[in-house]
């Protein structure tokens, strides 16, 4: 089973991926490569950064190219791969036998205040007006990404204005659900 794992900003999108490796799933994160590859070219590793090399490279070689750098790494069944946030990313994994997209998202408030308090690539020196400013931008498609194309194509869509443990919970349901319609096709 593969388990893509997409959202806003400060929506839980981590979280959900480390709980899923925590259950077993292999996990690679598209930011991660993505970092791997701006280090390579020697660009300093900012969001702004990152974006607009992102942007590059999947005008060059291809929309879907992290996605296509992850699936290469794959050694186990079950995979988690986070940071799913564009189109093509999105269009290339659905291909893949047994894949399922989940979408986090919470209040902009809430996330505003997680982005804040992890203090995690300048994020913590936003306003809330800039924060809500780069989310339009990545959300809306004014970038490569459009993480509302994302949320149209998910097959879970789960909401973590709550707890952890509530974002755990609807987590769990969904992996029961996933683990018998995955063994009945078998």
């Amino acid at each position: 089973m593969i388990i893509g794992v997409s959202g806003t900003i400060g929506s839980g999108k981590d979280t959900a991926a480390r709980y899923l490796a925590s259950k077993g799933f292999q996990h690679f994160s598209l930011a991660d490569i993505l970092r791997e590859e701006v280090t390579k070219i020697g660009k300093p590793l900012d969001r702004e950064t990152m974006r607009v090399e992102a942007n590059r490279m999947r005008e060059e070689k291809g929309s879907g190219f992290l996605a296509e750098l992850a699936i290469k790494r794959v050694t186990e069944n079950n995979v988690v791969f986070s940071a799913v946030r564009t189109p093509g990313e999105v269009d290339f994994l659905k291909k893949q036998e047994d894949f399922f997209l989940l979408f986090v998202d919470a209040d902009p408030k809430i996330r505003y205040e997680r982005i804040v308090s992890r203090q995690r690539e300048n994020e913590a020196i936003l306003s809330f007006e800039e924060f809500l400013a780069k989310d339009e931008l990545e959300t809306n498609g004014k970038s490569s990404q459009v993480v509302s194309y994302c949320k149209e194509h998910a097959d879970f869509v789960l909401d973590n204005s709550a707890s952890r443990d509530e974002l755990l919970k609807q987590i769990d349901v969904i992996l029961q659900k996933l683990d018998g319609e995955v063994n009945d096709a078998v």
